[in-house]
């Protein structure tokens, strides 16, 4: 496994909720990351939130493209966050056989951190190079 850590930033934008009454609200992700990992992404994500104050829950899929330490292609990122009376819970998984080009057999996870209005990943991946 390696590892890279770099910074990204990130816009969500609601999307159309008709009723203005959603109990689940969906949101277009649009990304930029820096670093070793450098590129952008674009995806969709559902999350809730409960009468409970610090309890919700996200789902989300992203696809990636640029270049991570110089292979450059495209991965699909897999979502699924809870928060617990605000103690959080985060993964996030590079879908089984979604790179392409470069980035063909990636497989790997990455950590999110938000500190002080910063957003930095922490990605550990890895290549099956069979193909």
């Amino acid at each position: 496994m390696r590892q890279v850590n770099g910074t990204f930033d990130v816009t969500l934008t609601p999307l159309a909720d008709e009723g203005g009454t959603a109990v689940i609200n969906r949101m277009a992700i649009d990304k930029q990351f820096h670093g070793p990992l450098d590129g952008r992404s674009e995806g969709q994500m559902l999350a809730t939130r409960t009468p409970v104050d610090g309890s919700a829950g996200y789902v989300a899929l992203e696809r990636v493209t640029g270049t991570l330490e110089g292979r450059s292609g495209s991965f699909t990122l897999q979502h699924s966050g809870t928060m617990n009376r605000g103690a959080a819970t985060l993964q996030l998984a590079v879908v089984p056989d979604s790179g392409s080009d470069g980035l063909a057999g990636i497989d790997g996870r990455m950590a999110i951190t938000i500190a002080d209005g910063a957003h930095y990943y922490e990605f550990d991946y890895t290549f099956d190079d069979r193909d």
